[in-house]
């Protein structure tokens, strides 16, 4: 199973340069997970229109957006429970502060930073896909993580 994935897109609008970032990156996956600051409805409504879009919200995101995502969830893929939250605070320590709020997954895809994290620690696989749109640090990214026998991870710079 191949999933695109999605944090901090910061957009009022997707406008044609994301749609074809989204359409030529994600034409082969199964689904899409957004791991939240969509910031607003009409971001989710683009993703949903290519694949079926698994997300939760984000610090930034609108009430629209906050009343369809929680804040975190598990899914279960393959075998595999992987925890999805935007997470918050300052990036120094986020995957701790985060960890917490999870009880037995084998993976935790997040947000917030910006930066791209592509790693396990402790049996615990962590994916942030960056920003495909906001980032500063680390240029525009996205990711893919395959699940198969295992789950791995591939962070795509745009």
């Amino acid at each position: 199973m191949k999933i695109g994935v999605l944090s901090d897109t910061h957009l009022r609008e997707p406008d044609s340069e994301f749609k074809k970032i989204a359409e030529f990156y994600f034409k082969d996956v199964d689904k899409i997970f957004h791991a939240g600051d969509f910031v607003e409805w009409s971001v989710a409504e683009c993703l949903s229109g290519l694949k079926e879009l698994i997300a939760v919200c984000g610090n930034m995101d609108h009430y629209a957006v906050r009343k369809v995502f929680p804040q975190k969830r598990v899914i279960e893929l393959g075998g595999f429970r992987i925890g999805l939250i935007h997470g918050g605070g300052a990036p120094f320590g986020i995957e701790s502060r985060i960890q917490g709020e999870f009880n037995e997954v084998d993976a935790i895809v997040y947000g917030h930073t910006h930066t791209p994290a592509n790693h396990l620690v402790k049996n615990i696989y962590f994916f942030n896909p960056g920003s495909p749109t906001r980032s500063l640090w680390h240029g525009a990214t996205l990711g893919i993580l395959h699940i198969g026998d295992k789950i791995e991870g591939e962070i795509i710079k745009i």
